[in-house]
């Protein structure tokens, strides 16, 4: 029997890939086909995605495949979530999508709230999170703004689904990038009528809403044309990135909560049905689509976003480590050998709640860091060690904290057999996982690192048959990577005392 080859484009922020998956003797093999950035555009006062250049480089990676002669199964399609691109009357896309990360949004959030549809109501109707930049008063800002686009839009397609149609020419809602939107009522399992009305849309402006693992379609005589393949379907994975990492979690049963690591952290669980009451909206959880008609119900935590920014703004003053007694400059220090400094940092020195708002993007991250110890009270940090000994000590006291909402929300006890996933490019950072197993009191798996591919090309595998279900999905993960184990090793006094002092400092702010 032939090889069936899966093709997945996998698309972040700043950059994306295209990569070929197969599965042989009850294992997945990859392989990166192509590489390339996600930069954005700023024009007219504002900030947009170049649509067509990520369809381009969709295009190249199909034409290499075509020429080392490979028959592709199916192709899927990740994204980031909430943008979103505007197509016409005439078939033809109205100006690039406006990225996330424009400031139009900026106080549009709290004006709907107070002006349209109250911020419990909304809340109560998609149990999602609420950001300025979620799709829905992405709209109202351009609502406000009289934006042409969308004044004259026949269709409105999320990332991914505007890259399926752009291959196929067949307009889909994708459920997992939908419920990204704040728009999707996840008890119907359909977008709200009522909030889609509140920007001047209508149901009829989206395409049909299809669940992960449909067929949208096979390529057009078009595109067939300029990268030498046939008919190839193309199918709707979990289109949102986030939904296809969570998918290729490789839990052995549903004990199981995961960590979604990298600049941001998501730590969440997966449930049946959406979890939307008067807890989950105090401590403000989301409620996002999953595969199989499961829930990610999870937060946001800032992640190594403070880590990152802090290294850069050491790399810009010149500041240095030593290592091995020998002076080097930031810039040159590898990230083991920074890291490995700042364990020879007391623990629980200095500690910060990550995820308060002086944080989202200060001016300077050490700055920032150094003013919330000295309005706490606290030992200011003043080294590079002391820093990242303060940020990595601080993550996981956070993640401890969301770690026991999670267990509230599922009813189960820390003392049961649940098991934390680590993923993404996060779980490579042994101290920081070895410290989240502490604080949390559980077992941590690290790994994958590239679980967004994987989730992408094993719901292909799905839907052509090649696996069952998820659980099955996840055997062959599981067996496919290497997952790192980690089990608590510390003080357990010392990380509850730390966690006490974490939480008054929380409250000082």
């Amino acid at each position: 029997m032939s090889k069936k080859y899966y093709f997945a484009v996998d698309l972040g922020a700043t950059s994306g890939r295209t990569i070929l998956g197969t599965l042989v003797d009850g294992r997945l093999e990859q392989e990166e086909i192509t590489r390339f950035p996600n930069n954005l555009i700023e024009t007219g006062g504002h900030f947009y995605w170049d649509i067509y250049a990520l369809y381009f480089e969709m295009i190249r990676g199909l034409k290499e495949v075509a020429r080392r002669g490979i028959t592709l199964t199916s192709i899927g399609i990740d994204t980031w979530g909430v943008d979103f691109v505007f197509i016409g009357e005439d078939g033809a896309i109205l100006r690039n999508p406006m990225a996330y990360r424009d400031p139009h949004t900026f106080g549009r959030m709290e004006e709907y709230l107070h002006n349209v549809v109250s911020r419990r109501e909304v809340y109560d109707i998609t149990g999602i999170q609420l950001m300025n930049f979620n799709s829905l008063f992405q709209f109202y800002a351009m609502q406000q703004a009289g934006n042409s686009a969308l004044q004259h839009c026949k269709k409105v397609l999320f990332m991914p689904d505007a890259l399926s149609w752009m291959l196929t020419g067949e307009a889909v809602c994708e459920y997992t990038i939908a419920s990204t939107s704040q728009m999707l009522d996840p008890r119907t399992g359909d977008l709200s009528e009522k909030l889609i009305e509140s920007v001047g849309l209508t149901r009829g402006h989206f395409g049909r809403m299809v669940q992960p693992g449909t067929q949208i379609g096979v390529l057009t005589e078009e595109v067939q044309k300029i990268t030498g393949l046939g008919p190839v379907p193309v199918i709707a994975v979990a289109g949102h990135d986030t939904g296809s990492a969570v998918a290729a979690v490789p839990a052995k049963d549903e004990h199981f909560a995961y960590l979604s690591s990298g600049t941001w952290s998501l730590m969440g669980i997966e449930t049946k049905n959406a979890i939307i009451n008067d807890r989950s909206y105090e401590l403000n959880f989301t409620n996002e689509g999953g595969v199989e008609g499961t829930t990610r119900f999870l937060k946001n935590i800032c992640g190594m976003w403070l880590y990152e920014r802090c290294r850069k703004e050491w790399a810009t003053r010149g500041e240095w480590l030593e290592v091995r007694g020998e002076r080097i400059p930031l810039d040159k220090v590898s990230h083991p050998e920074l890291q490995g400094s700042a364990m020879q940092v007391e623990a629980f020195r200095s500690i910060i709640n990550p995820d308060d708002k002086m944080f989202a993007n200060p001016p300077s991250m050490i700055e920032a860091i150094q003013q919330y110890c000295r309005e706490t009270g606290q030992t200011v940090p003043e080294t590079p060690a002391e820093i990242c000994r303060c940020i990595f000590d601080s993550l996981a006291l956070r993640y401890k904290q969301v770690f026991q909402w999670l267990m509230e929300f599922k009813n189960t006890p820390l003392t049961s057999d649940i098991v934390l996933h680590v993923i993404g490019g996060g779980s490579l950072n042994k101290y920081l996982t070895q410290f989240t197993a502490d604080a949390c009191g559980v077992e941590v798996l690290a790994g994958p690192q590239e679980c967004t591919a994987i989730g992408n090309i094993m719901m292909q595998a799905k839907a052509s048959g090649d696996v069952a279900d998820i659980w099955e999905m996840r055997r062959i993960i599981a067996s496919s990577v290497e997952m790192v184990p980690y089990h608590p090793t510390g003080d357990k006094a010392a990380w509850d005392k730390a966690y006490q002092r974490f939480l008054e400092v929380s409250g000082k702010r």
